[in-house]
């Protein structure tokens, strides 16, 4: 487990399942409220870290449909009573077949769900009295959305973008031009400074892969 400060929003990464899935615990440390990004789930250890903080579980926030990201969201849901937001309804067909995935890929306990609140570009999310912003961000899924803040200079972006690599689009209704588009038209728009957590690995800034990142670098893709 890595622990980050970013005040007034505090993050603890949580890898589950083994793919080994980001799993982010975020909450606002004026409130103590806070919210499962991606819960792919080991629900019960999630659970205990978020009581070990002392956070008060509010939400489940979904960056997309993949069952290592939303496989445990329907329990955190039926056993905290608490809403599911996210991600864009493009989505719902995978979010409709993860019980079904869990049991091809050997993924014990991985549940369908279907979210309290679809989401589209543009809106916001809250988390204790902490605002995120929301980007559709097609291309890895359909539905794929990031939760970002300006302010904190932080971004959870699910599979769009990883530390010197990109999502997959190879699957179903994947699309590369779309992914490239969404982080060259909808991220790096963000500033440089921004940091975000992947999906999977490590976190890193957008400045750092639009120099480095062999796929969507501003060198690898030709621009200035």
């Amino acid at each position: 487990m890595t622990d980050e400060t970013l005040p007034p929003l505090q993050a603890a990464i949580l890898p589950v399942t083994p793919f080994q899935q980001n799993c982010s615990l975020i909450w606002c440390t004026k409130t103590m409220r806070g919210a499962f990004v991606d819960p792919g789930g080991e629900v019960d250890a999630l659970l205990g870290v978020a009581e070990k903080q002392g956070v008060t579980i509010e939400k489940v926030l979904l960056t997309h449909g993949h069952l290592d990201h939303a496989g445990g969201a329907a329990a955190v849901k039926r056993r905290l009573n608490v809403p599911i937001e996210g991600p864009h309804k493009d989505d719902l067909f995978l979010l409709e077949s993860i019980a079904e995935q869990g049991k091809r890929y050997g993924l014990a306990g991985a549940e369908s769900c279907m979210p309290d609140r679809w989401l589209e570009d543009g809106e916001t999310v809250t988390v204790g009295e902490v605002t995120l912003g929301v980007r559709h961000c097609p291309g890895h899924t359909p539905g794929h959305v990031v939760f970002f803040s300006r302010d904190l200079k932080i971004a959870l972006v699910g599979d769009v973008l990883f530390k010197g690599s990109v999502g997959r689009t190879d699957l179903p209704r994947g699309n590369h031009q779309q992914l490239i588009d969404s982080i060259t038209g909808r991220l790096w728009p963000l500033g440089d400074e921004m940091r975000f957590v992947p999906g999977h690995g490590d976190l890193s800034t957008f400045g750092w892969e639009r120099k480095t990142n062999p796929y969507v670098s501003d060198l690898a893709l030709g621009r200035d």
